[in-house]
């Protein structure tokens, strides 16, 4: 009985020992990756990695806002793995983006947006165009209400921002007002303010708290961007510092495989690169396929 209690005794503790070794070896080999950036992007960005954590349970993956010009900075200097961008690498000055590697993972269209009780439905590319560089100051003079209008532009540096102003303002200065840093505080602005308007990612323009405009009669849809027929559209963007590797390599396969690009990419209101029927370069560009 003894020796039978001693052996117990010594196999229970050496499995301990090897599970408690293998509890650290597995704690030591654990991959993190951080992704910093576009809040265009961001609900994607998410969404992907949960589903991705949950199949693979050594990697953890931690998403933050912040804009694409934080995006590619971080991302540039080491502080992020990944930089979630709604803009080229080569738009955004000092970034040097030989250095980087650009990972086209969806598109996204941009809308303009109202508060949703503004009985205005559609406005001309020059009506917009008005309104934005502060020639047309009043609903009324595009047959709405006797309202002001209330321009709440996105920050400089923001993703958003570069791609709304090169469809939309033909080189012209943006009017002064008020500026915000993300999609979810824009969205919220515009729902709490009369006589608002902004421009938000189609992910965030699915919600009654806002009200996306046509532009010229034509419907901010994905298939109206697939073609070009809504020209306010982008990329979007997860750039590595170099080419990736490991984990972050692997992650980004999953971002293009299909259960990524024709379920979740849809779901939430992106558009797959692979249904696009145009391209667009960095200098805004936009080509056949």
């Amino acid at each position: 009985m003894k020796k039978t209690s001693l052996v117990s005794l010594v196999s229970v503790v050496t499995i301990g020992l090897t599970l408690a070794g293998g509890a650290t070896a597995s704690a030591s080999t654990s991959t993190k990756i951080s992704m910093v950036g576009s809040t265009a992007l961001q609900p994607l960005a998410e969404t992907a990695a949960k589903s991705y954590m949950s199949d693979h349970k050594s990697v953890s993956i931690d998403v933050q806002g912040g804009g694409s010009g934080t995006g590619l900075s971080q991302v540039s200097s080491g502080a992020a793995t990944i930089g979630n961008s709604d803009l080229f690498a080569e738009q955004q000055s000092g970034i040097d983006a030989k250095k980087l590697q650009d990972h086209k993972e969806a598109v996204v269209g941009m809308a303009p947006v109202v508060n949703p009780d503004l009985k205005v439905d559609n406005l001309t590319m020059i009506q917009l165009r008005k309104i934005f560089t502060g020639k047309i100051t009043n609903w009324k003079q595009v047959g709405g209400p006797d309202k002001k209008i209330v321009v709440i532009n996105r920050v400089k540096g923001s993703g958003a921002r570069a791609t709304f102003e090169k469809a939309v303002l033909d080189g012209k200065k943006a009017v002064n007002g008020q500026e915000q840093d993300s999609n979810g505080t824009v969205q919220k602005l515009v729902y709490n303010t009369p006589g608002a308007i902004s421009y938000l990612a189609f992910s965030y323009t699915e919600t009654d708290q806002v009200k996306a405009l046509k532009i010229d009669g034509v419907a901010p849809t994905a298939k109206n961007v697939e073609n070009n027929k809504w020209k306010i559209w982008s990329y979007e963007h997860m750039y590595t510092k170099g080419k990736a590797t490991g984990e972050t390599k692997f992650f980004l396969k999953y971002m293009e495989s299909s259960k990524v690009q024709k379920k979740t990419v849809e779901k939430l209101g992106y558009i797959s690169v692979s249904d696009m029927k145009m391209t667009k370069d960095a200098d805004g560009n936009v080509t056949k396929k």
